[in-house]
């Protein structure tokens, strides 16, 4: 049974007047008839409200937000984000982009100063997979007309992105894919410089700091400067994906930071909007973004940089700084990694692999992935969303927020304790090797 929050907040008219099953049928009829059927599993709840690190439904239920693929590291409708968004919504959201506008300038700045030092040239644009074209198109524009990326690794749907993208299931029906993307092990050093040695001056390489689609893959300690130092002796190209990893989510700024790195290039999106509008980045070093410089039309967007998307992200970065969130971020992911993990070994020790993570980043890595998708929904049984991972399909992946309370971390353990003990039962009931 689902766990019921009560929500005094939340406006009666946020709740009203939704149909379930006309929302459904709307779905199937213009949206996806898959995500349709796919939302049945869970009740077929509709989201209509959010605050904090909470979600209601229209039903008046309330779920703890340990999802959202990474982007609510503030948690919803932060009121810092909301103040700088609705300043900006009641003077000028959008510009014409003909002229310049504060508004932008500022939000560069803003972004440099948290960045390592030497990316201090920005193009915003709306999403990751926005953001990973700019990076990869910077590269070819530079000269890497070859480009390295990692198994496991996720970059993002668009043409450019999938192709670094190494996933058979969402590559086959889009191929043939831009030329020269190879994929390697990530985390092995030594494929990497052999494959450097042989081009030389002629190779990007893409990762990220920690494979979160991937299913939570931290790499081996030290991998990710051997990975920047073999990039330069070879005189390659560096792009670091942080859309998810990063602006806090590991504990630190960036996962760049974590061993001292710094990419030609360096991606951020998700959190970047402050959990309230798309917004990404791709920051670059002034030689990597020399092509740009050179020529300001020749890789441009209508959205890029829009007033109210500039305010979020300037809301944004005074929420993370003036909060501390980094800080809360590494030390909620210092409680919450051990207590989930005791959980998963002392109620489902033969259903799951290992427990893993950083910072705010935790998967749960179960021997198949169908019991992934029955913990998903144990879960939701008890009042947490939580993420499946697109290239780790047996890992349930936890992003919460960095503003959780302790009451807030004592609900998603104790429902995480919950729903393995339902996954148990159930696994239980299965007939041998059935589903």
């Amino acid at each position: 049974m689902t766990v019921i929050q009560e929500s005094p907040e939340v406006p009666a008219s946020a709740t009203a007047a939704v149909d379930e099953a006309e929302i459904l049928n709307l779905y199937r009829a213009h949206l996806s008839k898959g995500r349709a059927t796919l939302a049945e599993l869970f009740g077929s709840h509709m989201e209509v409200a959010s605050e904090g690190a909470w979600l209601t439904t229209s039903d008046g239920e309330r779920f703890l937000n340990a999802g959202g693929y990474g982007v609510f590291i503030m948690g919803a409708r932060h009121p810092i984000v909301m103040e700088e968004v609705e300043r900006q919504l009641r003077t000028h959201p959008t510009a014409t982009r003909i002229l310049l506008e504060p508004t932008v300038a500022r939000a560069a700045e803003a972004l440099v100063s948290v960045l390592p030092p030497g990316l201090d040239r920005v193009h915003f644009a709306l999403s990751g997979a926005e953001a990973v074209e700019t990076g990869l198109k910077l590269a070819r524009a530079g000269g890497f007309k070859r480009t390295i990326s990692m198994r496991g690794g996720y970059h993002g749907k668009t043409l450019g992105a999938l192709s670094a993208t190494a996933k058979d299931v969402y590559q086959a029906p889009f191929r043939p894919l831009v030329p020269d993307f190879q994929h390697l092990p990530f985390g092995d050093a030594d494929a990497l410089e052999a494959e450097l040695r042989a081009h030389p001056g002629e190779v990007c390489v893409i990762l990220e700091p920690v494979q979160g689609e991937g299913g939570v893959i931290l790499p081996p300690k030290g991998y990710l400067k051997r990975v920047e130092e073999l990039v330069r002796e070879y005189e390659g190209f560096l792009i670091l994906d942080e859309v998810q990893s990063g602006f806090g989510r590991l504990g630190e700024w960036w996962g760049a930071d974590i061993e001292g790195v710094v990419p030609d290039v360096l991606l951020t999106g998700k959190a970047l909007g402050g959990g309230v509008m798309p917004v990404s980045a791709a920051v670059a070093t002034r030689k990597a973004f020399r092509p740009f410089d050179k020529d300001p039309y020749v890789h441009t967007a209508t959205f890029s940089g829009q007033p109210v998307l500039m305010a979020a992200v300037q809301g944004a970065i005074r929420a993370v700084k003036e909060e501390r969130l980094v800080t809360r971020a590494m030390d909620l992911g210092a409680r919450l990694l051990p207590r989930i993990a005791e959980v998963a070994h002392r109620n489902i020790p033969e259903l799951v692999v290992d427990v893993r993570g950083r910072g705010l980043l935790i998967g749960v890595e179960l021997v198949e992935a169908g019991l992934a998708g029955e913990l998903l929904i144990e879960l939701f049984n008890h009042g947490v969303v939580a993420n499946h991972s697109m290239n780790g399909s047996s890992v349930v992946r936890f992003t919460p927020p960095a503003v959780l309370d302790d009451t807030d971390v004592d609900f998603l353990v104790n429902s995480f304790d919950l729903a393995t003990r339902d996954l148990i039962r159930g696994a239980a009931k299965m007939p041998e090797g059935g589903n």
